[in-house]
């Protein structure tokens, strides 16, 4: 039997420095040296960090191409997506799918996240990395994810890791993958996870993870672009 809506989302639910320089002594004639510093306090602001390569997002929702979804989300609904609240939505941005296609269901998220450069906290792009540390971190440690397995693919972004892992929610088991990539001072993290219901065959880790890793590189490729 079909699971209605609210148990479909229930099951899915699986974020200047300054110096002194002071110098100098009395000549015994009780005039300074001509090649004393001067006693004067100097300061130097620190240099401030590279500037933010990308300063646009696309919207969430665009980030992947309707066709992607319907090949990853069968059975949606909505291949637009639903679009998550943003207070700076040129800063961060959340979308997701999901979808029943006879026993199969299917679940797939993806955020945006846009750093600038901080004469405090650092320049955008290290402010990115140390985002994307955390995000690959946070999958690892999923709530109950079990047989943990972890990735470095290449061709996505500057940098990219993927996380896998089992979860069984309501009886059901989930096969969960997760993509995060940076590019540039923009981080991406991608969830995708599907099930089998009513005791039909699960999806293979395997292909989903292939899926995955297909729709972060489109996701990657349409920060670029709009940056153009």
């Amino acid at each position: 039997m079909y699971r209605s809506a609210t148990r479909l989302l229930a099951s899915a639910a699986v974020i200047p420095v300054m110096f002194v320089a002071v110098a100098g002594c009395s000549a015994d004639s009780g005039e300074k040296a001509a090649d004393e510093p001067s006693a004067s306090k100097k300061t130097s602001a620190a240099p401030s960090p590279a500037p933010a390569k990308y300063s646009q997002l696309p919207k969430a929702c665009d980030a992947l191409g309707k066709g992607t979804v319907k090949d990853l989300v069968p059975g949606t609904d909505d291949a637009s997506g639903s679009t998550g609240k943003s207070s700076d939505v040129n800063a961060r941005g959340t979308c997701s799918w999901h979808g029943l296609d006879g026993f199969q269901y299917r679940w797939l998220d993806i955020s945006l996240q846009r750093f600038e450069s901080n004469a405090t906290l650092g320049s955008a792009e290290s402010r990115a990395k140390e985002h994307f540390a955390d995000q690959v971190k946070a999958a690892k440690n999923a709530e109950s994810g079990k047989a943990v397995k972890t990735g470095a693919p290449s061709g996505i972004g500057d940098e990219a890791a993927t996380v896998r892992y089992d979860l069984t929610k309501d009886g059901d088991g989930f096969k969960n993958q997760t993509v995060v990539a940076r590019v540039e001072n923009v981080v991406i993290t991608l969830n995708y996870n599907g099930a089998g219901y009513e005791k039909a065959d699960s999806p293979k880790a395997a292909d989903l993870l292939k899926d995955a890793e297909k729709a972060a590189k489109e996701a990657a490729a349409a920060v670029t672009e709009a940056n153009k």
